[in-house]
């Protein structure tokens, strides 16, 4: 067995070998004691090989899926290896022959399917990037949806794709794995490596064409050679992991340069779009706008998140889908009710297409259509939108199969095919026949245990069933003599004594058992060849179920956002092809969210108005006055609006943008080495070298992590270089009150604050934004807000007069008094007010406690208390 095993595990070196042993999956040596840590499973050994103990762990068949989601979690592949044939059957070729396995599937990151194994509303994407004469493609597909992409791009593009996607897995050109460590460090993608003949175009064009069965793939589209090379290098990987069994998958989609709205991974990161600031879907813009309530509906709506379109038609196609149903909330709830009870029908189809269903898959699919003709039923007639006209046609044509499986179904199916019990009675005559069988005979056995009661005498005779004896008489040790004694022992053949009960057997009843479990084993072969021609006849409408799967998707997140957009009070945008940038009451979705689960304040929604003859504002105001929170919601409300949604504002105009960039919050790069100021860099010198005159850009506190005077010079430059040269849209937040004066000197920047309130020495921030510059920062206030001793802050204060005074009078003068400054050693610590004594502490000052007795000092707790609550009352009692 160990030969086999390692021949077996040597084929697949570079991945974990769950090897089939009965009702296990056991791992050896290495993979062992890799493996026993990872899952917190116990490590034991089994013989030795070359002299040394042989470690072996394992894991239970039928609870696998949770082990491999650990593994894979923890970036092992895991080879699963059956067994290829009954142990009976290798016993025939000698006492030592081991049982024949084989490799049926290699799971990695971006090849899983089992639901369990997957987030329901979120794609599992596998990815491929190949490189053909200096130009790049990237290909991805989701083998649980059947969905599948291509993009021309080059490599410089490759992260900010790899943000946008979120995939699991990138298959990369052996020879150039190098080359991507940076890549896969920024995204966390498990990297893959084939070898140079993966990636050769033409082998991938005969790979493609043969997947499809055509001769061409011209009717697909034009692809370029390194388009084909990267969808070709996903189909070898695929074939290579799943055994040849290759997944139901659509026509591939070529995906047009420039037709999303280009968001690189750290605008991502800042803006928290699809991941919140702990890395998890809470917290995130997604989280807050998901009203879905489809799997494939959410999937939809982070697809359209992540990539906002830059297509007009496209835009407003979406919106009137949204805005009809705004319109008709009843309609709209009828919807959502019924959508609530669609199963996911693109992973049922896909586990289906591999082999890896059951007989839920095909209620899945029975329940799906029952619900979309539903549906159809509610929207047929009305004056539909295009693109919900599109949806509704998508779920029609499908009677035939629906009645299909409706008839062929139990309502409640079990999991696997080798249960049983799923097809509907009267859907088979044969089937009907050998259960009619299988059940009488239940009901022979009972009258035989009657009979053999009769018989015997003995009440509490029962017959049983296991997997060793069959059926068999069952009675309790006291009965022993009776039953072994003539004349029953006659009839009654002994089989096997426990510690307190003997069992027994009759010709009679061995003949009952072969005639029941024939008609058993023949009910499940029944079911198992109907449940192959039921899948055959879903899988032959593959792509009109793909189809309606989309359609419903499609429904589902219209219906969203438009309950998102009533119950939130979210306007509809104008969105055109200008530059303007006019939001009126907007409001940042997550804050205000957050602020209402708290019970907190209202958010304060404020206006922004760049593009006529303003395309930067140049924001000043003191810190926690919701400068970040301002940059951030402007940015997002251009990003739903180019999703196709309703925004959080009192009104919106849009033009399009091309790209959003964001330079917000402060974070370091210690893996890279860089800190948080070269973080700063690197990320702005991305912005001013790539935007372009349709950008939106909103930069917070450039400068900050350096010197004073370099920081002013650096964020100086870049709002120069930005207006001058990029000439694109920006919301710039500084601290460096100085730049309010390029206003004076750039004729589209406009200076405008965060409004604060002082009162009695505190610092109230208001949140409204207005045209005009901050006169201070009120660091100090915000510090002393913050917790830091009386005696720092009073220091500061001291400071910041003494540096004040000195930038007025000059630079000379400056110096000396800095250098005047008493050192904070050498200052006395500020003292607090001795507080004023109040009324309740003067009375009882007076009181002696030990005097009074239990009536007068209830009488004195009264007249505290009035003295405490009183209009003369004060100071801290």
């Amino acid at each position: 067995m160990m030969a086999q095993y390692l021949e077996i595990k040597a084929q697949h070196a570079d991945a974990l070998l769950f090897y089939r042993m009965g009702d296990f999956y056991e791992l050896f040596f290495d993979d062992a004691v890799a493996a026993a840590e990872a899952l917190d499973i116990a490590l034991t050994k089994r013989g030795k090989h070359l002299g040394e103990d042989i470690a072996m762990c394992g894991v239970p068949v039928h609870s696998a899926e949770g082990y491999l989601l650990a593994l894979i979690r923890k970036g092992f592949r895991v080879a699963i290896a059956e067994q290829m044939e009954d142990p009976a059957e290798a016993k025939k070729r000698g006492a030592k022959s081991v049982v024949r396995r084989e490799v049926v599937r290699l799971v990695t990151p971006g090849t899983l399917t089992e639901e369990s194994l997957l987030d329901a509303r979120r794609h599992n994407f596998l990815a491929a990037f190949a490189e053909v004469r200096g130009e790049g493609a990237l290909a991805w597909v989701d083998i649980s949806t059947g969905a599948f992409h291509v993009l021309g791009l080059s490599r410089a593009r490759l992260g900010a794709e790899l943000a946008r996607l979120g995939p699991r897995e990138l298959v990369v050109m052996q020879e150039k794995e190098g080359d991507f460590a940076g890549i896969v460090t920024e995204s966390g993608v498990a990297l893959t490596t084939l070898g140079a003949a993966a990636f050769d175009s033409a082998g991938a064009e005969a790979r493609l064409c043969a997947l499809y069965g055509v001769g061409t793939l011209d009717a697909y589209g034009a692809f370029s050679r390194p388009e084909i090379a990267a969808m070709g290098a996903i189909i070898e990987w695929l074939e290579i992991t799943q055994r040849g069994k290759l997944p139901l998958l659509r026509v591939p989609v070529r995906e047009a340069q420039g037709s999303a709205m280009q968001i690189d991974a750290a605008t991502r990161r800042s803006l928290e779009l699809t991941q919140g600031p702990d890395g998890r879907r809470a917290g995130s813009l997604l989280s807050t706008i998901d009203r879905t309530v489809t799997a494939g509906g959410g999937r939809l709506l982070e697809r359209r998140l992540s990539s906002p379109s830059r297509r007009l038609d496209e835009v407003q196609a979406r919106l009137d889908c949204v805005g009809f149903l705004v319109e008709r909330s009843r309609l709209r709830d009828a919807l959502r009710d019924t959508l609530r009870k669609v199963p996911d029908l693109d992973r049922a189809l896909s586990r289906l297409g591999i082999d890896r269903g059951g007989p839920r898959d095909l209620a899945a699919v029975r329940d799906a259509l029952a619900q979309a003709a539903g549906i159809a039923g509610r929207l047929n007639g009305l004056d539909l939108p295009g693109r919900l006209c599109e949806a509704v046609t998508s779920l029609s044509g499908h009677d035939d199969l629906r009645d299909l499986l409706d008839s062929a179904l139990v309502a409640e199916p079990p999991l696997l095919v080798r249960e049983g019990g799923f097809i509907a009675a009267g859907y088979d005559d044969d089937l009907d026949e050998v259960r009619q069988l299988r059940d009488e005979g239940r009901g022979v056995i009972a009258r035989m245990q009657g009979e053999y009661v009769s018989q015997t005498g003995i009440a509490s005779l029962k017959i049983k069933h296991n997997n060793v004896l069959g059926y068999f008489v069952e009675v309790t040790a006291t009965h022993a003599g009776k039953m072994l004694a003539a004349p029953l022992n006659e009839t009654f053949k002994h089989r096997q004594t426990t510690a307190s009960q003997l069992r027994f057997t009759t010709p009679e009843l061995s003949e009952t058992e072969s005639r029941i479990l024939n008609a058993g084993g023949r009910a499940i072969e029944i079911e198992k060849r109907l449940y192959d021609g039921l899948k055959t006849d879903i899988l032959a409408q593959a792509g009109p179920l793909g189809e309606a799967a989309r359609g419903l998707a499609e429904i589902d997140l219209a219906a969203a956002l438009a309950e998102i957009a009533v119950a939130e009070d979210w306007c509809a945008p104008e969105v055109d092809g200008s530059r303007a940038l006019h939001i009126a009451g907007g409001r940042h979705p997550v804050v205000e969210r957050a602020l209402r689960a708290e019970g907190g304040a209202p958010f304060i929604a404020n206006d922004c108005d760049l593009g006529d003859d303003s395309d930067i504002w140049l924001l000043t105001g003191p810190n926690m006055a919701g400068k970040s929170t301002f940059l951030r919601q402007n940015a997002l409300i251009a990003l739903l609006a180019q999703m196709g949604s309703h925004v959080p504002a009192r009104a919106a105009h849009v033009g399009i943008v091309s790209q959003l960039f964001s330079r917000v919050g402060a974070s370091d790069d210690l893996a890279r080495g860089r800190s948080t100021f070269m973080v700063e860099m690197v990320e702005t010198a991305a912005i001013l070298n790539q935007a372009d005159d349709h950008a939106l850009v909103i930069l917070d506190e450039i400068g900050r992590g350096t010197a004073t005077y370099d920081g002013l010079s650096i964020a100086w430059a870049v709002m120069e270089h930005l207006h001058e040269v990029n000439g694109c849209r920006a919301l710039f937040a500084t601290h460096y009150h100085e730049m309010t004066r390029l206003s004076d000197r750039l004729d589209r920047v406009t200076n405008a604050t965060v409004s604060v309130k002082e009162h009695d020495g505190e610092v109230i921030f208001l949140h409204e934004v207005r045209r005009g510059a901050a006169d201070r920062s009120y660091g100090v206030q915000v510090a002393r807000l913050a917790g830091l001793p009386e005696t720092v802050v009073e220091r500061a204060r001291v400071v910041l007069d003494a540096l004040e005074k000195g930038e007025r009078e000059g630079g000379a003068a400056r110096q000396t008094l800095i250098d005047d400054l008493p050192l904070f050693a050498a200052t006395p610590a500020p003292t607090a007010a001795a507080p004023r004594a109040s009324h309740v502490e003067a009375r009882l000052a007076e009181v002696l406690p030990d005097t009074l007795s239990p009536r007068e000092a209830l009488d004195l707790i009264y007249e505290l208390k009035t003295m405490a609550d009183g209009p003369g009352a004060d100071g801290a009692g």
